[in-house]
């Protein structure tokens, strides 16, 4: 263990007296000063102005974002391309122009077509749903979920009357007859045995 010397202590005056007054701190000694000389502490340098902005521009028009009408993917099954529908194999090739047409044919008339249908029954159709789905909130809102509740609540008190009426009524009378049907008992004899084995025979 390295003992420290005495001439390595510095001494230091602490002043609570003022605040103001910075603590002036002797050099330490020469075996643990740096060679370098110690830098000028510079003047503080003024904020510097931001930049000014140039004229802002006429803002450019973005492109509309194309909204997801399937969030849920519902319809996935129906996103069919041309490559799931229409296939050629190596050996019997048709005209490259014969193939680009009628893949071009194929998207055009399955895009226009669902077009105008879309265009002629989703307005409808889509009534239909709406009529269809009030009826049936309206039907699960002021029915089912009434029943439900009421028969949740009028089941205990059903459950006990019935108990009630059983352990009264129909529980007395089947121990009475359980009694009275443990007291039978059949015994056969061996000519019973050999009249009932000669019938089986025949």
């Amino acid at each position: 263990m390295m003992m420290v010397s005495d001439d390595c202590l510095v001494e230091c005056k602490i002043d609570d007296e003022s605040d103001e007054e910075q603590m002036n701190t002797p050099p330490p000694p020469p075996e643990f000063a740096s060679k370098a000389s110690t830098p000028v502490a510079l003047p503080p340098t003024p904020p510097i102005a931001p930049p000014t902005a140039p004229p802002t521009a006429p803002p450019t028009a973005t492109p509309t974002r194309t909204i997801n009408r399937d969030p849920y993917g519902i319809n996935l099954h129906l996103k069919v391309e041309v490559s799931d529908v229409l296939a050629e194999p190596a050996s019997p090739r048709s005209i490259d122009q014969v193939w680009r047409h009628s893949v071009a044919g194929f998207e055009t008339t399955r895009i226009w077509t669902y077009r105008c249908l879309s265009s002629l029954l989703a307005v409808p159709l889509a009534l239909v749903c709406g009529v269809f789905l009030a009826v049936l909130a309206c039907l699960h809102v002021w029915f089912v979920v009434p029943c439900l509740q009421l028969s949740n609540t009028f089941l205990p008190c059903l459950r006990s009357l019935c108990m009630c009426a059983v352990n009264t009524f129909i529980s007395p009378f089947c121990t009475s007859l359980a009694l009275c049907c443990s007291q039978i008992a059949i015994s056969l004899s061996n000519k019973d045995w050999h009249q009932m084995r000669d019938k089986g025979t025949v």
